[in-house]
């Protein structure tokens, strides 16, 4: 797998299409921080990590409060995108979410923009 990134967000896009509850996701300390501020805005229901060291999985739970229509990667292995702070995008008006991985760790674009921090783009959710 080239970009195991890619590879939580179709499953999390794959498990809404097809009315899932909740979905497994093999465990990275970056897939885990993606589910963490997916979880704080209310995009996700919960995670749950579980499992040991080489089996180790996140469960997502999809019943979140605001409901996902789109997920895409916008930063890939071939091409990264890398934006200051200001230029950080707004989704939707602000209904939607850019999570961005900064010097202080990965979080959502209106957090980075407000701190001051710019850094790679890697997904917009909405």
């Amino acid at each position: 797998m080239t970009d195991p990134i890619a590879d939580m967000l179709t499953r999390i896009r794959n498990g809404l299409m097809a009315g899932r509850s909740s979905i497994l996701v093999p465990h990275s300390g970056i897939k885990e921080a993606i589910a963490k501020i997916l979880a704080d805005q209310h995009f996700i229901g919960g995670y749950k990590v579980s499992g040991q060291v080489p089996t180790k999985m996140i469960e997502i739970d999809l019943g979140g409060q605001r409901p996902v229509s789109k997920v895409t990667r916008v930063s890939k292995p071939g091409r990264r995108v890398y934006l200051a702070s200001k230029q950080i995008p707004t989704v939707l008006s602000g209904r939607g979410l850019v999570i961005v991985s900064t010097s202080h760790g990965l979080m959502a674009g209106h957090e980075a923009r407000r701190q001051g921090l710019g850094g790679e783009l890697i997904c917009q959710v909405w």
